[in-house]
């Protein structure tokens, strides 16, 4: 299937899921607890079985936050890699900073990505052939070349918990934000500067979001200075640094990550 194919089909789920998502009521709505301490609710569930009927293909292999991860996607060319509710405590808070996350990666390396967050009513979709769009415009990411009056988007959670205390009088402006999906979207549409954690992240967490930010003509890396490989067996990634391209050399070079060959 080609990429437009593929990106239109990647956009009809998200309008699904964004009507779906509708008869939820952000703010209102119960949680529980998974391993590990993370919210998730009736949306989550409900969205990925949503999002894997409308999606999957016979050949097709599947990785997301709310299903059981299936090891026979490491023999899959083609894989659906979705956070059905990225942001999901800014969900349940009733804070519009939380999104639907879909990506397809072939062989390693996503091709298509789309990005909907239905609270702002903003729509990312991107492909290699189309580049990216911001409901339907065509965007790319900022030119800010300085550190200096950089906007930089932080996670409300790392905020929260003082990870961020060192950057507090940095020349840069720090704005948290939610889910780290619509971050890395935001970036890719040139609604702000950059984004970095030095927290680790799932695979599922930024595969559709730093698709969109290279597509829109953005830098993305992990902490170490290495570029993003999809679909593997350990799917937990060491965290990440995306940026434009004129911003990206100055801010891992003060982060104290070296580019790898």
């Amino acid at each position: 299937m080609s990429s437009d194919k593929d990106l239109a089909k990647i956009e009809h789920a998200l309008e699904l899921a964004r009507t779906v998502v509708g008869t939820f009521t952000s703010g209102r709505i119960r949680a529980e607890l998974k391993t590990g301490g993370d919210p998730v609710t009736a949306a989550d569930i409900e969205l990925d079985r949503l999002l894997r009927e409308t999606l999957v293909d016979a050949d097709d292999g599947w990785l997301s936050e709310e299903t059981a991860d299936d090891l026979g996607r490491l023999k899959k060319r083609r894989v659906w890699i979705v956070d059905p509710l990225d942001g999901t405590r800014e969900f349940i808070e009733g804070i519009d900073q939380w999104c639907i996350s879909v990506a397809l990666a072939v062989d390693g390396h996503v091709t298509a990505a789309g990005i909907c967050n239905p609270a702002a009513d903003r729509l990312f979709l991107g492909s290699r052939r189309t580049g990216v769009t911001f409901n339907g415009r065509p965007v790319t990411t900022s030119n800010h070349s300085a550190l200096a009056g950089a906007r930089i988007l932080a996670s409300r959670t790392e905020v929260g918990r003082g990870l961020w205390e060192r950057f507090a009088d940095s020349e840069f402006t720090v704005v948290p934000v939610g889910s780290v999906a619509y971050k890395l979207a935001l970036v890719a549409a040139g609604l702000a500067d950059a984004t970095f954690t030095l927290v680790p992240k799932n695979e599922w967490d930024i595969a559709a979001g730093t698709f969109l930010v290279t597509a829109a003509g953005g830098k993305v890396s992990d902490t170490q200075g290495a570029c993003l490989i999809f679909n593997r067996r350990q799917t937990r990634l060491k965290g990440l640094v995306a940026a434009g391209p004129r911003l990206f050399g100055p801010l891992t070079e003060m982060l104290g990550i070296e580019p790898q060959p």
